[in-house]
């Protein structure tokens, strides 16, 4: 029987990291990097049997591929602290180990915002590849938006992981301004540029894909505030790379 390895970053979560611990029983290890938490994180992980390393912050992607360097195991299930492994995930990922020929496998996301499933705006399936073999994936190393890649052949689960997503606007547009600033960064490094049709069209395509497109209006009032939010996002990161970009070229001019 494949033995699986779960990692996970943390930073004061102490309000989410039980419940997604509780969800993971089936796992043979679980392995935690955590950012000097001041709360009561460390000691809720310890107390679920997990191995905790305190780590300098590395950046996400960095982060999580050193919490998976640390892994005994050859597969790895990488879970982040707002998610819980649904009913029936473990017995899958079991199941599929036992005869499956892939590297890695996706898995679908019950996004939640606020107490609310949200099953348009482009919120569901949300697939998300977080189960692979430890010698054949790894996480992007960007600042924000990482992802795994396999080299190989992929899957699909079934169960879902559950993630609770934002808890209303206010924890979206605390957490934006931070999401905003780090995206802005990653674009610029990539050497993208921001003009004026940038900020104009843009947010205005992400409002209609998520709101129309994505048929993000059947979910109502939280469609339509969600489709609001991302456009507003969209503007901000753009803005904020366009601004590094001046700062830049201003810098150049008086050096």
């Amino acid at each position: 029987m494949e033995k699986v390895s779960v990692t996970i970053i943390t930073l004061n979560e102490e309000a989410n990291i039980g419940e997604c611990l509780a969800s993971l029983k089936w796992a043979d290890e679980i392995i935690v990097s955590d950012s000097n938490s001041t709360d009561e994180t460390v000691a809720i992980c310890r107390s679920y049997g997990a191995r905790v390393y305190t780590d300098k912050w590395l950046g996400f992607g960095a982060q999580k591929n050193l919490c998976q360097s640390r892994a005994k195991n050859q597969w790895i299930f990488n879970i982040d602290a707002d998610e819980r492994a649904a009913p029936g995930l473990g017995e899958e990922i079991t199941r599929v180990l036992a005869g499956g020929s892939v590297l890695g496998y996706y898995v679908p996301r019950k996004n939640y915002f606020g107490d609310k499933w949200i099953r348009h705006c482009g919120w569901y399936p949300d697939l998300n590849l977080r189960l692979y073999r430890k010698d054949a994936g790894r996480f992007s190393e960007r600042a924000v938006h990482e992802a795994v890649v396999v080299e190989g052949p992929t899957g699909r689960l079934t169960t879902p992981l559950i993630h609770r997503t934002y808890s209303g606007v206010e924890d979206y547009l605390k957490r934006m301004e931070r999401y905003s600033c780090l995206a802005a960064e990653e674009m610029h490094k990539e050497g993208r540029r921001a003009g004026a049709t940038d900020l104009l069209l843009r947010p205005l395509f992400t409002f209609v894909k998520m709101f129309v497109l994505r048929k993000g209006f059947l979910e109502g009032s939280t469609g339509l505030t969600l489709s609001m939010l991302y456009a507003r996002y969209t503007y901000r990161k753009y803005a904020k790379l366009r601004q590094i970009i001046s700062e830049q070229d201003r810098g150049v001019q008086e050096g």
